[in-house]
């Protein structure tokens, strides 16, 4: 992206002159959402709907109960 953004800034954003740099952005972008789904399908639930224990603590970890309120 930075290398984008830099050549943007070079040619006053042209997008004509940096097609090589925008399509090398869209290329990584396009396999880093390609990873991230398969990654979300990895931890999805299994064959029985059930999850395992290290699923299960991470979504208690991104979503505590509040105990106590100040």
């Amino acid at each position: 992206m930075s290398l984008m953004m830099a050549c943007w800034k070079q040619s006053e954003f042209n997008d004509a002159a940096c097609t090589k740099e925008i399509q090398a952005f869209l290329d990584c972008s396009s396999k880093a959402e390609a990873g991230r789904k398969e990654k979300l399908l990895e931890g999805s639930l299994d064959q029985s709907g059930n999850l395992d224990t290290k699923q299960v603590n991470r979504l208690l970890n991104r979503f505590p109960n509040i105990s106590r309120y100040y």
